[in-house]
């Protein structure tokens, strides 16, 4: 049985390298302690139609936005009620994308596996030929953009293409790593829902989900017997035509810290965020070949999460530890038991930068004696 273990509030801080949730800008924080008021009130329409239209803005599509008080998991079991009558392919290579299947399972589906071994990449003309080939008619395709167990990007956009050719199956994307770090063009590669965590990329506090769903994927659930009621788009989207507002209490803060941020993401622009994370993802790895490997497929690398292969042998979690100690910086190990020892993981995400990824791996080297 777990027993309390009183919080105390005398922490040290320690800065962030983790696979989320990562570090939070100081002005984004502080907007969290404005004076609380009702989720009814114009001023929650002010708020909320702003931080919708400028996640449009900032991602550059054209499909409509929902940001819910949830966490990326919402719009997992969401999209699978949504948009599933009966069967969906889930291509898995890494422990996200096989949650993602295992969810579907729990919802009633019958969810069809393309598994790949942890560590590669999904590819497209894998799903052309399962899709080309099978007598099972399915009615979405979900992969994960980035798969942050094994630090593997998905090529999203070749594989919405190849599925934009079969108009009666909806691609769903968890980019819940990714999203705001990784450029994506939604709205030309047939995603029909995409969704994220504010605590990853975005570099926000936890509490928030943000997805993006096309007309064609709105139209589908509206046209189902059943559909999500938290998660629903058709009730979230036209409580939101009609009232611009959230269907139900939101988290008011952690919307008020949302709309600083993304006023900081749209000045820095989704290509310019895009290009830091990818000089972030580019040291990461030059530095892990250096010293040890990189355990993903080669091409098919994290943009905002590296998984690094501990060649060299050394004790991760004793590393992990010491580094936190005498650095105050935080990175990880392998997840789950499959990887644990045998890789370590780097999250050069939301507002880190080449300098700030070079002070952990300086005090990796130091400490692991490197």
């Amino acid at each position: 049985m777990t027993e309390k273990r009183e919080y105390t509030d005398d922490y040290p801080e320690k800065t962030l390298y983790i696979p989320g949730p990562t570090e939070v800008r100081e002005d984004v924080i502080e907007e969290m302690a404005q004076p609380m008021f009702g989720h009814r009130m114009d001023r929650m329409t002010d708020l909320y139609t702003t931080i919708v239209e400028d996640t449009k803005d900032f991602l550059g599509t054209d499909n409509e936005v929902m940001i819910l008080t949830a966490s990326g998991t919402e719009f997992w079991e969401a999209s699978t009620l949504n948009l599933v009558d009966e069967n969906v392919l889930v291509p898995t290579c890494g422990s996200f994308s096989e949650r993602h299947a295992n969810v579907a399972e729990r919802l009633g589906k019958n969810v069809d596996r393309l598994e790949y071994e942890w560590g590669e990449a999904i590819k497209p003309e894998d799903i052309r030929e399962h899709l080309e080939t099978s007598d099972t008619h399915y009615d979405v395709v979900a992969t994960v953009m980035n798969e942050s167990s094994t630090g593997v990007r998905n090529p999203i956009e070749e594989i919405g293409d190849v599925i934009a050719e079969y108009p009666d199956t909806y691609f769903v994307v968890d980019a819940v790593s990714a999203l705001g770090g990784d450029y994506v063009d939604i709205d030309a590669h047939g995603i029909d829902v995409i969704f994220a965590s504010t605590q990853k990329a975005f570099a926000m506090p936890p509490g928030l989900a943000v997805c993006v769903v096309s007309d064609e994927a709105y139209e589908r659930e509206v046209g189902k017997d059943s559909a999500s009621w938290y998660g629903g788009f058709q009730r979230a989207l036209d409580y939101y035509d009609r009232k611009g507002q959230t269907h139900s209490t939101p988290a008011i803060p952690v919307m008020l810290a949302y709309r600083k941020q993304m006023k900081n993401m749209l000045e820095e622009g989704h290509e310019g965020r895009d290009a830091r994370h990818r000089e972030m993802a580019e040291y990461t790895r030059e530095w892990a070949y250096d010293h040890f490997d990189m355990f993903p497929e080669e091409g098919y690398e994290s943009q905002t999460v590296a998984c690094i292969e501990n060649t060299r042998g050394i004790d991760v979690a004793a590393t992990i530890e010491q580094v936190s100690e005498e650095y105050d910086m935080a990175f990880s190990n392998g997840y789950g038991s499959q990887l644990g020892e045998k890789t370590f993981r780097i999250g050069h995400m939301g507002e880190h930068d080449v300098e700030s990824i070079k002070e952990l791996t300086d005090a990796i080297e130091d400490v692991a004696g490197l």
